[in-house]
């Protein structure tokens, strides 16, 4: 017979303590509402492990009275995944506690770490180890390094590292029956049968729950130079690309590009942070090169390139940081975008993946369809260029009307969207995830076959399916 509440809350304050198990309505209220507030749910309690065994003992309690559970880290995702659902038969386990360093080898250029620990955290340790760790997103100072290998993240280093999954050897695993696979091996080479962690990266907690990894690290650069460059359209953005990345090759390290009306909003939300280039500008870009030789280098080269495209015509304006506190200045506009979105109000997201010849296509085609079928509507469209992933965000005409024109019209405009991402051969999801807002479109995209392996792997590892349910997959 299965335990009532009262008797897995006494079982669960048994294993990790009472003060670890959260009840109190008050207390709860954080871990059932996702950071956009548009996702909320139920659950009988927030639990709060120490410790892999502690995790592994709450898991094999739930799987023997058919609870669910629901992994949570910083709770900064975009798409509802880490956020319980309505029924009040989950429970959400936190791993903040779990944000020790198990282990650095710096000669392996590894870092081993458990997976509450704060992305920003995991980047200090690197640093005082003298290494660098890439990892670099908006939401760094809270996100855990589990929560960005559950969504397999990106940030704005991919184009020189690679998302999550490159940056990851090995991983720690609780399993939906309560068993640990550990398989923290620092090893680049390891082919012994599948490749079971890139099951569990991007999979949403929805196989096991991820309780440490071993991460990749990488010497410090000597010299970081970093450009603002404005430019006249989409096509000329791809074209100074292209230009960086055949004069600085591995050296270029971020490519990030802004739209006029993002950096309208920018200016309005955070006017200390308005662009330093005349304009307005149909885009302005964000150019970071890393260098292992020496700051000259890394300046003489930025400079001739910029040299060259502003000669060409792809590039109309530039600014180069001239110290780091004007490069920072330069890295949070970018990362202030989205911030000023959520100051503005509701906005109709969509994080999609094209190929970078696509990119300028697919804005033109939006664009023009949008703003046709819904006059006055605005396009915050900024991102990731260099490694093709846009956020291409739609708001109502005015931050009085966003919330109106989010819950009215945000199911037709998606649809109109990832038609378009669809033609094109490109993602519905880049590297936020799927969480529950996109596990509707997912056969359309996937195709049939593709989501049958999927719902087979999930129905082989968690036959029960009470890990993470109605995320990723519905199954």
């Amino acid at each position: 017979m299965s335990l009532n509440d009262q008797e897995l809350i006494a079982g669960f304050e048994k294993i990790i303590g009472k003060t670890q198990v959260i009840t109190a309505p008050d207390d709860l209220e954080p871990y059932l509402v996702d950071w956009r507030k548009r996702y909320r749910g139920q659950a009988i309690a927030a639990l709060r492990p120490g410790n892999t065994q502690e995790v592994s003992e709450i898991v094999k309690l739930c799987a023997a009275n058919l609870i669910a559970i629901v992994p949570q880290g910083g709770n900064t995702g975009m798409c509802g995944g880490a956020t319980p659902n309505s029924t009040g038969r989950q429970v959400v386990i936190s791993l903040n506690r779990m944000n020790q360093v198990r282990a650095i080898d710096t000669s392996n250029q590894t870092i081993t770490v458990e997976a509450g620990m704060i992305l920003q955290s995991l980047q200090e340790a690197a640093t005082a180890a003298d290494r660098y760790f890439p990892l670099s997103l908006g939401a760094e100072g809270s996100c855990t390094i589990g929560g960005n290998l559950s969504t397999n993240a990106g940030g704005t280093s991919v184009l020189r590292y690679g998302n999550a999954r490159e940056l990851c050897l090995g991983l720690e695993v609780v399993m939906p029956n309560g068993e640990i696979l550990n398989s923290l091996r620092g090893l680049r080479k390891d082919n012994t049968g599948y490749d079971l962690r890139d099951l569990f990266i991007g999979a949403e907690g929805s196989l096991g729950l991820i309780t440490a990894a071993v991460m990749k690290l990488f010497p410090r650069p000597v010299a970081n130079w970093t450009a603002l460059v404005a430019v006249p359209h989409a096509d000329a953005a791809v074209e100074l690309l292209n230009r960086f990345q055949a004069g600085a090759s591995a050296q270029l390290t971020g490519f990030e590009m802004m739209s006029d009306e993002s950096l309208a909003l920018l200016k309005h939300y955070y006017p200390a942070l308005a662009s330093p280039l005349s304009g307005p500008n149909a885009y302005e870009v964000l150019v970071e090169i890393s260098d292992y030789e020496s700051e000259e280098h890394a300046m003489q080269l930025m400079e001739s390139i910029l040299e060259g495209a502003l000669e060409s015509g792809c590039a109309s304006d530039a600014a180069i940081a001239s110290n780091l506190a004007q490069a920072r200045k330069f890295w949070d506009m970018r990362e202030h975008v989205p911030l000023a979105q959520a100051d503005d109000g509701p906005n109709i997201k969509h994080d999609v993946s094209l190929p970078i010849s696509a990119i300028p296509s697919f804005i033109a085609t939006c664009n023009d369809m949008l703003r046709a079928k819904y006059p006055g509507v605005r396009v915050i469209n900024y991102g990731h260029l260099g490694d093709g992933n846009l956020h291409y965000n739609i708001a109502g005409p005015s931050s009085a009307q966003t919330e109106e024109f989010f819950t009215s019209k945000s199911k037709e405009i998606q649809a109109l969207v990832y038609a378009e991402v669809e033609k094109l051969n490109g993602s519905i999801s880049a590297e936020h995830g799927v969480g529950q807002q996109k596990v509707a479109y997912l056969k359309g995209h996937r195709g049939e076959v593709a989501l049958g392996v999927m719902q087979a792997i999930k129905h082989a590892l968690d036959p029960h399916n009470l890990m993470n349910p109605g995320k990723v997959i519905a199954s």
